[in-house]
């Protein structure tokens, strides 16, 4: 067993009888019999950790926090259930990250597949860390480069604060988001808010997609990986922020430019 502590992961969790990976919000559950025993959270919302979140028997999570603080916490959402997540790159032992998928696998799954696990054997630690840009999927320097270009837009426009919204940059007019970006699978995209009709328009382009969550309230997603052009990018942009702008807002938008000084 070898390679980063992605390969590690999968190799320890799907090595449990008829566990299965399926992604959820965008990170991968390992499930049996349709059951989440362990959740991959990789820099979840921009927390910085790289860790598992595992279901855990009642009193389990409240031992771990107090016996292993260093890389043992109350994750969000699922926490209050009783899940424990667990720091993969605080020195804790691998074999003791083994024992805890497997503890969190026995909880879940039923007995006839908790009974047949295999013994554990000795893992051997990843050799590499975690891939950068799965760490960070907005950090490969081209990536970087067209999320700056709609910032500057978006600060331009009166009023607008910029904004981590669920990990991800996001623009506000006054105290209502207009604009957004995210990266998954190695695809970036923008996020504006352009009514169902506009929405329903522009579906049939295929750089196109209504975005989940948001699509039912008008929002599209345009895949801006390979490059934009920011004059279209600039239409959607005005569009979503007139939406939510205040009256003092568009006001201030559409005062004509002051004159040349000179």
């Amino acid at each position: 067993m070898a390679g980063t502590i992605s390969d590690v992961v999968r190799t320890l969790c799907l090595g449990l009888p008829e566990a299965a990976e399926v992604e959820s919000h965008g990170a991968p559950d390992f499930r049996v019999r349709g059951r989440t025993f362990a959740t991959y959270a990789v820099n979840h919302h921009g927390d910085g950790r790289v860790a598992l979140w595992l279901c855990l028997p009642p009193g389990g999570q409240q031992h771990y926090v107090d016996a292993l603080p260093e890389a043992c916490f109350v994750p969000p959402y699922v926490g209050p259930r009783g899940w424990l997540g667990v720091e993969l790159d605080r020195g804790l032992d691998w074999n003791r990250i083994d024992a805890l998928i497997r503890e969190a696998y026995a909880h879940v799954a039923p007995d006839e597949l908790a009974a047949a696990m295999a013994p554990p054997g000795r893992v051997s630690p990843p050799t590499e860390g975690i891939d950068p840009e799965e760490f960070d999927p907005l950090s490969p320097p081209r990536v970087r480069e067209l999320v700056d270009g709609l910032d500057a837009r978006c600060r331009a426009l009166p009023e607008v604060t910029a904004i981590r919204q669920f990990g991800n940059p996001a623009w506000r007019a006054g105290k209502k988001t207009f604009a957004s970006a995210s990266r998954y699978h190695r695809r970036l995209q923008f996020h504006f808010r352009v009514g169902a009709d506009l929405q329903s328009q522009l579906t049939m382009d295929p750089r196109y997609t209504v975005p989940a969550y948001l699509g039912h309230n008008g929002w599209i997603a345009l895949d801006a990986e390979d490059g934009v052009v920011w004059e279209e990018v600039e239409s959607l942009m005005l569009t979503s922020y007139r939406h939510f702008a205040l009256k003092r807002m568009l006001k201030a938008l559409d005062l004509p430019p002051p004159a040349d000084a000179s």
